[in-house]
């Protein structure tokens, strides 16, 4: 079983960046990662990968020879891709015992959205291969600046974890710089927990360029909030806590934290009582409501009655219990 991310996310969201920073903490925590580039674009890579697309198909080259723009050669190499995933798939095999994966993709949204190339690309290895796999979904945090942009982040973030049909976690990179854009309206808990997204109509109204589309703005915030699904965690690549958390967040949803666990109650009490840093301390008061009434369970002598105690009392007093219901 071998585990790994697939990294998406708008261009200039730091998918290369956080792949090069991802695999050097992996790695020093005792990981063997392998880093795949699958972004034909990507000429200068800061990390060595295991497998480049580079050497399959280049985009410089179909540009030319199909006389196509970005996007465009990109659709087509993915194409490509898809139709020569053998390809790719004995390029993996040397790396399934002992590697951690981290796919690095091309950020052009409709490669997820329009065209299923990509998405048939990673399904496929998954089922090949036996692959466990989480998509890591970046999304420049200078988009909260901006409540217009953010909405559309969520937007974004919402469709791409409908239509990747994978473990999915959301994360607003670069928040180290997240200050130079100026001052948030709301605290960053607002963005991050996606809370009621009322608060971001009153600022949105505030800009006559936006009142025309106020109608627009609210049935999409309301699409947002029907679904419930997005949420964000925070990243910035140089901190190495920072990176610590996402990984504890990577390892629960794609399965990692249990690998090489036997199927038994001792060994899963282990994982029960071990610091794996769940989210419990985002909320305290249900946590503290939790042990309060099993205390009270323990501590309180509740007398056990019978069905037949049980219907004498009710017969005697019929008319409270009624009252009662």
């Amino acid at each position: 079983m071998v585990f790994g991310q697939v990294v998406i996310g708008p261009p200039g969201s730091g998918k290369t960046t956080y792949c090069n920073g991802m695999s050097h903490f992996l790695e020093l925590i005792g990981r063997k990662v392998a880093v795949i580039n699958l972004d034909p674009a990507n000429d200068a890579l800061p990390y060595e990968c295991a497998v480049n697309i580079a050497d399959l198909i280049k985009l410089s080259d179909v540009m030319v020879e199909h006389s196509l723009g970005p996007n465009g050669g990109l659709v087509y190499c993915m194409d490509y891709l898809e139709k020569n995933i053998d390809w790719l798939e004995a390029k993996l095999k040397p790396l399934l015992k002992d590697h951690y994966l981290l796919f690095d993709f091309p950020g052009q949204v409709e490669l997820f959205f329009l065209y299923p190339n990509a998405k048939n690309v990673i399904m496929r290895l998954i089922k090949k291969l036996n692959l466990r796999l989480a998509a890591v979904h970046l999304v420049d945090a200078h988009l909260c600046s901006d409540p217009a942009k953010y909405v559309s982040a969520l937007l974004l973030s919402l469709s791409t974890m409908i239509h990747m049909d994978l473990p999915h976690i959301n994360v607003l990179s670069k928040i180290d710089l997240i200050q130079n854009y100026g001052k948030l309206a709301f605290n960053l808990d607002f963005y991050t927990d996606v809370e009621d997204l009322s608060y971001l109509q009153n600022i949105l109204d505030q800009d006559p360029r936006s009142a025309k589309f106020r109608k627009l703005t609210k049935e999409l915030c309301g699409v947002i909030e029907d679904y419930s699904l997005v949420s964000f965690t925070t990243l910035d690549i140089q901190d190495k806590e920072s990176v610590g958390k996402l990984v504890k967040l990577i390892d629960k949803t794609n399965g990692y934290i249990f690998a090489g666990i036997e199927a038994s109650a001792v060994e899963f009490s282990k994982i029960a009582v071990s610091p794996v840093d769940w989210d419990y301390h985002r909320y305290p008061f249900i946590c503290y409501s939790i042990i309060l009434l099993l205390l009270l369970f323990y501590l309180v002598d509740i007398p056990e009655l019978t069905i037949g105690e049980v219907q004498e009392k009710y017969v005697k007093f019929d008319e409270n219990f009624d009252d009662i219901e």
